[in-house]
């Protein structure tokens, strides 16, 4: 069993940038997260990174996996892992199961702006946006959220509305277009 270090995890990801391999960073992930027995990053984090990395490599399946493995094991995440798993689903062309799991989300309450970012995204990819401004909308209500994100929520959120072509509203008054 291993102690991971944020140190250890940094390492591990920037070989992996240099080798340009996601499916060996995504199984490195994976075997770390088995053998995890305590660190500064949680396990659920680092099968949250595998999945991603599963995905990157073409292999939604074992993505869906390590999502679900993920959310079973309840540790502390940036993202709700049931947002990766609904943008996989709709991957694997299961658009069906991917809204129920959407609407799941945010039947649980409040969302946090991360996970917000993360499904807007994920429903303007997959051509709904009416509902992905609606995400982006209740991001930016939810609150700052990490650095970054209520910008990133912001851009979405008034890229969604010019394509809609819906006029500017107090909330675009918040974007600085100067970024």
């Amino acid at each position: 069993m291993a102690h991971v270090t944020r140190e250890q995890l940094d390492r591990l990801l920037e070989q992996a940038l240099l080798d340009d391999d996601h499916g060996a960073l995504a199984g490195r992930l994976d075997d770390l997260a088995r053998g995890y027995a305590s660190g500064e990053v949680s396990r659920a984090a680092i099968l949250v990174l595998a999945a991603e990395e599963w995905r990157q490599a073409g292999q939604p399946a074992r993505a869906l996996e390590c999502f679900q493995r993920a959310l079973d094991d309840g540790g502390e995440v940036g993202v709700d892992p049931r947002a990766g798993i609904a943008d996989t689903l709709f991957e694997l062309d299961r658009p069906d199961e991917a809204r129920e799991l959407v609407d799941s989300i945010k039947a649980g309450g409040q969302v946090d702006p991360s996970t917000a970012l993360n499904v807007a995204e994920t429903l303007l990819a997959y051509g709904d946006p009416r509902a992905a401004h609606e995400w982006a909308t209740d991001g930016i209500l939810a609150g700052e959220g990490p650095a970054g994100i209520r910008d990133a929520l912001l851009r979405t959120r008034y890229r969604i509305r010019v394509d809609l072509g819906l006029p500017e509203d107090d909330l675009d008054a918040l974007l600085d277009v100067s970024r």
